[in-house]
């Protein structure tokens, strides 16, 4: 259900996606277009601290990813004590494919059988072959929490910049406050499977605790500044209009309902922990939720928010003097999820594709003890072939390894075909 749940989010809410792309492992997604659900994050690890995490209790001394422009790489963490509340990282990052290149191009077909260990050794004092990142994260009081990141990429052949990022986290009673900037930020499209560079972009988000039932709401501000710029690849994509600088400012109140139609009272085996707690008893269950949003843009980003109330005038207001932009929606969603075992004018194609319910795929199936299979999908339809026909969406592969002693969390090695990436990462309460 929580998988669901965060495809529902994400037509409202620009999630974060897992990206191999750069050090930071992660990208927001173009505001107004949702990410697939085989990438988007839903309780959130630093890509540093997972690292870490995998190095110290899974025997993973690095942890391989792969980009179409970067081709392999392989990553690890050094762990740097400071004290009891402030922690710090150092991530590397080795350009495997490069290297391999590097040492063909100088040695011929042969090169390995050709050169000495002294002149292959040169080849690893190549600074472009490197990437190295800091993190360093500071509980200033038990309920706030700062962390600063830095980001360096020595290829000068290579679109990377160095990347700065600074997160604040408060937790209150019965809500959570997050303000982060970023500069640059790093932005995907879904549609064009392109990546962005904004260069400075800040949100503000205060978001009430998740509820299985009842009322919740949530605030974000956001602002961004400069001209944005195509992310690697050829710069021939037409930059998305959210992106331009401006400010925007969007609420949500809802209201869900959880129901639980059956859920198994058979007895569990003594002694053994369930591979995922959230995956332990069968069940079959059900979710409603409805609700309302009011969105406000100024600036030149407010093109978007007109774009998207085109058909929906009576709900939206634009003032093309202030550059200004007011929307508001309602939405409602249905979810449902099952599981067996342990573990008036004839509408044109545009104005259908609007009104039709966003549909996401996940199959999963054990392999072998905590091993399993797991595929993500959306489920789209065609509207611009005449038998609009339905297809997979933006489809993400992944092998998962449950970690038995942490109750619900695991390892995943996903990849997709869409965005040609592979990576390896931890993920925590995601079933």
């Amino acid at each position: 259900m929580k998988k669901l749940r965060w495809a529902i989010d994400g037509e409202l809410w620009e999630l974060d996606a897992s990206t191999p792309r750069t050090l930071e492992g992660a990208a927001r997604a173009v505001p107004g277009k949702a990410l697939p659900s085989g990438l988007s994050r839903g309780t959130k690890l630093f890509r540093p601290n997972q690292i870490d995490f995998m190095q110290r209790f899974m025997v993973a001394p690095f942890l391989p990813s792969y980009t179409h422009h970067l081709g392999v790489t392989i990553q690890r963490v050094l762990s740097i004590p400071v004290s009891e509340n402030w922690s710090a990282l150092l991530l590397g990052q080795f350009n495997l494919r490069k290297f391999l290149s590097s040492l063909k191009e100088n040695g011929g077909g042969d090169g390995v059988h050709k050169r000495d260990l002294k002149s292959i050794g040169k080849l690893f004092l190549d600074k472009s072959l490197y990437a190295l990142g800091f993190s360093s994260e500071v509980l200033l009081t038990p309920d706030d929490t700062l962390l600063l990141s830095s980001d360096s990429y020595y290829d000068h052949n290579s679109s990377s910049i160095p990347r700065k990022k600074a997160v604040f986290h408060h937790k209150f009673p019965h809500h959570n406050l997050t303000v982060d900037a970023a500069w640059p930020a790093l932005f995907v499209d879904k549609e064009t499977g392109t990546y962005w560079d904004v260069p400075f972009s800040m949100a503000i988000d205060l978001a009430s605790l998740p509820l299985d039932s009842g009322l919740s709401y949530h605030l974000c501000l956001h602002h961004n500044h400069g001209s944005p710029k195509q992310f690697q690849g050829d710069p021939i994509a037409q930059v998305p209009a959210s992106l331009f600088p401006g400010v925007s400012a969007k609420c949500a109140f809802s209201y869900e309902k959880n129901v639980d139609i059956w859920r198994s009272k058979a007895q569990k085996l003594k002694m053994v922990q369930p591979y995922d707690i959230f995956l332990s008893d069968p069940h079959v269950s059900a979710s409603g939720t409805i609700g309302a949003s009011l969105s406000a843009s100024f600036g030149e980003s407010s093109i978007r928010l007109v774009e998207d109330a085109k058909d929906v005038k009576h709900l939206s207001y634009h003032n093309p003097t202030l550059k200004s932009t007011l929307l508001g929606d309602i939405f409602a969603s249905v979810s449902f999820t099952a599981q067996h075992g342990n573990f008036q004018r004839l509408p044109s194609p545009e104005a259908v594709k609007m009104i039709c319910p966003t549909t996401s795929l996940s199959l999963q199936q054990q392999i072998a003890g905590p091993f399993s299979f797991r595929v993500d999908s959306g489920v789209v339809i065609d509207f611009k072939d005449k038998g609009w026909h339905i297809q997979a969406d933006q489809p993400v592969f992944a092998i998962e390894y449950a970690l038995q002693v942490l109750c619900s969390a695991k390892a995943v090695a996903w990849y997709s075909p869409k965005h040609q990436e592979f990576m390896v990462e931890l993920r925590f309460f995601e079933s």
